[in-house]
């Protein structure tokens, strides 16, 4: 929804574009000075400001000085009377956005928001890239010869055609993000942003200013307001990752965002609105845990509304071979080199503990370390040629193997080893956990 402040000294004039802008559905408010303008512009998150050039006391060319030193400064449309139009040209020298003479046609008032909304959501885009802190990237669409995979594409269409929440759980490294992707895209708001977070890899203390936002001062080192990702998300979705680590005074209050399309800023005093399809995904059994208390069992019926359940990749093997094709082709100093029948038929027979994630790590460096254009099996990783035709060993007992290799060449940083292998730092500490391996 583009929101609008009209400030006007006039008040019969901001009544009435009040009264029929919001009949055109946008949110709008007002204001009857430069003053309150400022006031309302430092908290409200406004998309365009009307702005009259002649108002008592700050006037309007004051007004747009200040409002383009906003952080998040709205795009500004002057309204002016016949006598004005050589300052209301002074006034576009100054960056406002275009200029209308009164008495104001509806229609065309609505023309030219439509159009400096479309530039401010550019430079939201901007923003987004400074302000993410990670994302991962999403490349294409899903490829898959797996028929349970083909049956989740077709959930994907019909879930894309409701607005509702959609949870999606699996594994680590399953690939939940691309299937939220797949949403998105095929839904209405695939022209909107895609804003992935992930609950788990941002600390506690700045999760809730990374998804509510903040305002200047709310904390030590708040120099500035900063839009939250909730935000930017605005006429898009929001791809809640890991939501299963969402402390639970944020549960609370994500709650009542899903409820009521409205939240504060962190140190904010006036509510925010925005229009977010929600999307989350889980490794882990959340209805249990709201089962057992620890995870909020309203907010799981909220966002459990419809459910895709994605597959490990050792259920779906069919897609191997695709995949390693799709990593290989991705980096051109790759293309001239190929993957042998063994080596293929190898890989397509381990269990893969970090799934895809894993997959693309060791195809990655399987490529960089051969010295050969085809790939045999003896290039691939010891642990990984363990697993092969007639072996007698348990694959719990070789994927502990590969796991414990890797944290030795990572000289026993966790971290490293969890990246490389491509599943989530705390699945990593369970897993040694259950090999009886202390932590050092």
């Amino acid at each position: 929804m583009i929101k609008i402040l009209i400030a006007d000294d006039e008040k019969n004039l901001r009544t009435v574009l009040c009264n029929e802008l919001s009949r055109e559905g946008y949110f709008v408010e007002e204001a009857e000075t430069g003053l309150k303008a400022l006031e309302i512009l430092e908290h409200g998150g406004h998309d365009v400001l009307l702005l009259d050039l002649n108002m008592p006391g700050l006037g309007g060319i004051d007004v747009l000085r200040k409002v383009k030193g906003l952080e998040s400064a709205p795009e500004v449309i002057i309204l002016t009377a016949h006598g004005t139009i050589s300052a209301a040209v002074e006034a576009m020298k100054l960056g406002a956005y275009d200029f209308l003479t009164k008495p104001v046609k509806i229609e065309e008032l609505g023309a030219v928001i439509e159009k400096a909304f479309e530039k401010k959501k550019l430079l939201n885009e901007n923003l987004l890239l400074k302000t993410q802190i990670r994302r991962q990237a999403i490349n294409g669409k899903i490829e898959t010869r797996s028929p349970r995979m083909h049956e989740i594409l077709e959930t994907v269409k019909k879930v894309a055609s409701s607005d509702l929440p959609v949870l999606i759980n699996g594994e680590s490294g399953v690939g939940k993000e691309l299937v939220a992707k797949a949403v998105h895209d095929e839904s209405e708001r695939a022209e909107g942003p895609f804003i992935p977070i992930n609950c788990s890899a941002i600390p506690d203390t700045m999760l809730e200013s990374e998804l509510f936002g903040h305002e200047k001062g709310a904390f030590t080192g708040a120099h500035a307001k900063k839009l939250g990702l909730l935000e930017i998300a605005d006429n898009g979705t929001l791809f809640l990752d890991e939501i299963g680590e969402l402390p639970q005074q944020l549960q609370v209050k994500l709650l009542r965002v899903l409820e009521t399309r409205k939240f504060f800023r962190v140190g904010g005093v006036k509510e925010v609105s925005v229009s977010v399809r929600f999307i989350s995904a889980t490794n882990k059994d959340i209805k249990a845990g709201a089962e057992k208390g620890t995870f909020r069992a309203d907010l799981y019926y909220r966002i459990s509304a419809l459910t895709i359940h994605v597959p490990p990749l050792r259920e779906r093997r069919e897609d191997i071979p695709l995949m390693i094709e799709r990593f290989r082709m991705k980096n051109p100093a790759f293309r001239q080199k190929q993957f042998g029948r063994g080596a293929l038929d190898i890989l397509s027979r381990y269990a893969w503990p970090g799934n895809v994630r894993e997959l693309q790590n060791v195809v990655h460096r399987t490529l960089l370390l051969s010295h050969n254009d085809v790939i045999r099996e003896s290039d691939l990783p010891a642990d990984i040629i363990a697993v092969r035709k007639g072996s007698s060993r348990r694959l719990v007992d070789v994927e502990k193997e590969h796991i414990l290799s890797v944290l030795r060449d990572m000289a026993g940083h966790r971290g490293k080893a969890a990246e490389v292998l491509g599943i989530d730092p705390k699945t990593l500490y369970r897993r040694l956990k259950d090999y009886g391996v202390k932590e050092e």
